[in-house]
Order: structure tokens, then C-alpha cells, then sequence
């Protein structure tokens, strides 16, 4: 048990900065990150937009992508493009998602890998 007069005090440095009108944290200018922070967040929510999007789709919501792309306020052809990414490799999703594996590719480059074959989406991707 502590007493009251005990008193533990935790100095972390860390530094706030406005980005696009947001506060953001920005880490200690020596801090490396661990292998198991690479993920980059843009790949991931555009992963999950296109998912939801997908399924808004099957599920009858909506019948052409120009119909998405007035509900959500974007243009056709940007839904049309990032709604590839739901049709992305079992693996490639897998390595991005949990596995926390970075792409050798940008996120417009995976768009268009989402046309190609599993297996060459697997070694394109990584």
C-alpha cells in the first residue's frame, strides 16, 4: 500500500503539434519504431472503406458504384479505384491487416494489384 504522501511521478517527452487542424502527439526525436508498428494507417482505412463499401453493395444498397459515389460524396472514379482493394489476395490482406508486414507498394499501386492473380499479388505486394 502507498501512503499519501508517496508520490510516483512518470516524465514522458513528447511534443504536440497541430496537423490539418488536429492535434497530434509526435514521439522523441531518437524514438525508432518496433517491426511491429508497420502499418501504414492510409492502407488500412482505405482497406475498410472498401470493405464497407462492398458490403453496402452486396447487400443491395446500392446497384452501380456511380449511386456509392453520390451517397458518399466522392468522386466515381476514386470509389471505383479504392473498392479494388476488397478484392485484394486472402494473403495479401492477411500480411497488411494483421501480420503488420509493410508493402513494397504504394496504396495507388495497390488498386491495380487487386486485378491480378493471388499468387503474383502475394510476391508484387511484398
Amino acid at each position: 500500500m502507498t501512503k499519501p504522501n508517496d508520490t510516483i511521478r512518470v516524465l514522458i517527452p513528447l511534443k504536440v503539434r497541430k496537423k490539418n487542424g488536429r492535434p497530434k502527439i509526435l514521439p522523441p526525436a531518437n524514438y525508432l519504431p518496433s517491426e511491429d508498428q508497420t502499418q501504414d494507417p492510409h492502407v488500412l482505412r482505405a482497406i475498410g472503406r472498401a470493405w464497407g463499401w462492398r458490403r453496402r453493395m452486396d447487400a443491395g444498397e446500392f446497384a452501380t458504384i456511380q449511386e456509392l459515389a453520390e451517397a458518399v460524396g466522392l468522386a466515381e472514379r476514386h470509389v471505383s479505384r479504392q473498392l479494388r482493394l476488397a478484392y485484394l489476395a486472402p494473403e495479401v490482406l492477411k500480411r497488411l491487416t494483421c501480420g503488420r508486414a509493410a508493402s513494397a507498394v504504394s496504396l495507388y499501386d495497390l488498386c491495380f494489384l487487386a486485378g491480378e492473380a493471388w499468387g503474383e499479388q502475394v510476391e508484387r505486394a511484398f
